[in-house]
């Protein structure tokens, strides 16, 4: 292309590159500069993406100047295509209206910065940018492809908004409205305040600084809102005040610090809202978020603590094979239990396990046998009829082997009632002239504890029903005392 085909403000842009200085068309009348309102642009503000192409490729130097492409608020005709360009210098179109989607598949450049623009789509998919990518603030209806793109420093997507028209209006579709998968981005992904109507791709992205989603909005009803799959992160993942519609999929992230979802807000009735499952994540954090819409997957996650209020769990919980060292809020464990309750793969033994091992850590065992017996009875539901009998009858007594103080009370109650009744019907000597005076207290102690020999149980013969009573008071004395000694032998080791 010959130069004397430029118009005014290409040859303006033209003339600037090689001093790398800054060419602003905006006339600062802010509702005037906004590039939604680029169809009242005149020709004055118009740059054919062919020419920048051009520009790029040429890349005119000057002595003692670094060149750089920088242009702000102006329309961009045409397409300004660079797939498998290699460009040397800075890019950046701030503020511009590009009335195509620019065409960066496999170009490498130096830096690129849209921020601010409109643009019907970005394709570009396995770029490569050494340095810094920003699309902050930039509205585009169409897909941001950008999946296997390598960047060295940060990308920046903080308040753009992806797959919303100029009316407001969405348009979604099966395609990832923003792709972002097996991207490489070696310092932050940084994403607050973005919104996406379709889906956010992040499956297989590493990222080894932070990946920051506060405040985000992404909505897809119905069908699938964050896709990540495997993604990996080098600190945290900050998510605090999303909000999803639709189903949030982190099957498999490695996240060694925080995954931040406090205060957020999940929802997909009907389906899943969160499936978190087989994920590695140092502290997961659903601290005064809104009660999750949906089902909620945490299968075979290990996770070094979980910050959330009974309150923020769904009607059903997947926790099968999830591996945790601390809860917080610190709840007692009656609060704790209903989440179980409803776990939605059913009875599970592992997960009243783990939350026994929760407190036990903590040395609460006063709440770990609580759990245990909430386990002994959720199994008891699972059991034939004859054995949920012996299970009531275990519950009632001892609160299976739980709650030694029951056992103690009954053992009392025995006691009271072998006493009574053998005082009022002495049974008689088994040897006339050789017996001990008879004494009912002691006689009763004889058969109800174990090892325990005050010479009574030998020398007296109850009849009748009597002797029968005293059946039953050696074989409950037996269970009630092993009980008793078990809690004072676990609170011993204890201490």
């Amino acid at each position: 292309m010959e130069i004397t085909e430029l118009t005014a403000a290409e040859r303006r842009v033209w003339d600037a590159f090689p001093r790398g200085d800054t060419v602003d068309f905006r006339t600062g009348d802010e509702a005037a500069d906004d590039p939604e309102a680029a169809d009242g642009w005149g020709g004055e503000r118009r740059v054919r993406g062919e020419v920048l192409r051009a520009l790029l490729a040429l890349s005119p130097q000057e002595d003692g100047e670094i060149a750089a492409l920088r242009v702000i608020g102006a329309r961009v005709t045409g397409t300004l295509n660079l797939r498998f360009a290699t460009v040397a210098c800075a890019v950046t179109l701030h503020s511009c209206h590009f009335e195509q989607a620019p065409q960066l598949y496999g170009a490498a450049m130096r830096q690129l910065n849209l921020s601010d623009s409109v643009l019907p789509g970005l394709a570009a998919a396995t770029l490569r940018v050494d340095g810094v990518l920003r699309i902050s603030g930039c509205r585009i209806p169409g897909p941001v492809e950008l999946g296997g793109s390598k960047i060295t420093q940060a990308l920046f997507g903080d308040r753009a908004r992806i797959g919303v028209n100029a009316d407001g209006s969405t348009a979604f579709n099966r395609t990832p409205v923003l792709q972002l998968n097996h991207t490489i981005i070696e310092d932050d992904l940084w994403l607050p305040g973005l919104v996406v109507h379709g889906e956010l791709r992040l499956d297989g992205a590493s990222v080894s600084g932070q990946v920051r989603l506060d405040d985000a909005e992404l909505t897809h009803p119905g069908a699938t809102a964050l896709q990540a799959e495997t993604l990996t992160a080098g600190t945290d993942l900050h998510a605090m005040r999303i909000r999803i519609q639709g189903r949030a999929n982190m099957r498999g992230m490695r996240i060694p610090g925080q995954l931040n979802l406090s205060y957020a807000r999940l929802s997909n009735p009907g389906g899943v809202a969160l499936r978190a499952s087989s994920c590695t994540v140092g502290e997961f954090w659903l601290r005064a978020a809104a009660p999750v819409q949906g089902t909620v997957n945490l299968r075979r996650t290990q996770i070094d603590l979980i910050h959330a209020e009974p309150a923020v769990w769904p009607r059903e919980v997947r926790l099968d094979g999830l591996s945790y060292t601390a809860l917080l809020p610190a709840l007692p464990a009656g609060q704790r239990l209903p989440l179980l309750e409803r776990e939605g793969d059913g009875y599970t033994p592992y997960a009243y396990e783990q939350l026994t091992t929760s407190y036990r850590r903590i040395g609460d065992d006063s709440a770990a046998r609580t759990v245990l017996l909430a386990k002994q009875r959720r199994h008891r539901g699972t059991l034939p009829v004859y054995a949920r009998v012996w299970g009531y009858l275990q519950d009632v007594t001892v609160g299976y082997g739980y709650r030694p103080v029951r056992a103690a009370a009954w053992l009392v109650s025995l006691l009271l009632t072998g006493t009574l009744t053998y005082a009022l019907h002495e049974p008689i000597p088994l040897k006339a002239d050789e017996h001990p005076p008879f004494n009912a207290l002691f006689y009763t102690l004889d058969l109800l504890l174990p090892l325990v020999d005050f010479g009574q149980e030998k020398s007296f013969n109850p009849q009748g029903w009597y002797q029968w009573l005293s059946y039953a008071l050696i074989v409950t004395g037996w269970l009630l005392a092993t009980t008793i000694a078990a809690g004072i032998s676990r609170s011993v080791s204890r201490q």
